[in-house]
């Protein structure tokens, strides 16, 4: 099965900018939609309601491996299935926002790979129908079921006396894992 063991498709990231209800927070981002298929684009305004503005904020490709289709099966059965959009708290002095899109991926497995690291925003987002059939499609063709073999057990008797275990200095079959002490010299 190596025709076409990744697929890729370009996919929006719309993120919603509103004020943030603390004073440490100026601002508050959410990634609340992905729109599949998209143009390239950077930080387009969509809509705005007050001081709530949604953002096109970029456009990222999101790559499925035919390696990960197990990870896809978890994700498509959560409810509902979600896409994870990885951000990170802007570092350059010249960026636009204060908030960059480093990608969107379908494995809730790679998501929890980036929550542990701490740096990283994840945002969980509803997957649109079309993207389900999409994802799902590439893992009815590439999927292979893992067949489990359990572990056989070797014949070798443990119950066995066991030579050269501990210091061979120590002349006590009691206790073999003791180690060597310097005895101490007696002065009269």
């Amino acid at each position: 099965m190596t025709q076409n063991a990744t697929a890729s498709l370009p996919l929006g990231i719309v993120l919603r900018k509103s004020p943030g209800v603390t004073r440490w927070a100026k601002w508050v981002w959410k990634a609340v939609a992905v729109l599949p298929g998209a143009a390239q684009e950077s930080w387009k305004e969509l809509r705005r309601e007050g001081d709530v503005v949604e953002y096109h904020a970029a456009t990222v490709d999101l790559e499925l491996y035919r390696t990960d289709t197990e990870a896809y099966l978890a994700g498509l059965s959560t409810n509902p299935p979600a896409i994870y959009v990885v951000m990170r708290e802007a570092t350059d002095a010249d960026a636009s926002q204060d908030i960059e899109v480093l990608l969107a991926t379908a494995s809730p497995y790679d998501a929890q790979d980036y929550a542990d690291t701490g740096e990283e925003i994840i945002e969980q987002v509803p997957m649109p129908a079309g993207l389900i059939a999409w994802i799902n499609d590439f893992v009815q063709k590439h999927h292979e079921e893992e067949v489990f073999v359990k572990r056989k057990r070797d014949k070798q008797r443990v119950d066995l006396v066991q030579d050269g275990i501990g210091d061979a200095r120590i002349h006590q079959a009691t206790d073999v894992y003791r180690a060597p002490v310097r005895k101490a010299r007696i002065l009269h």
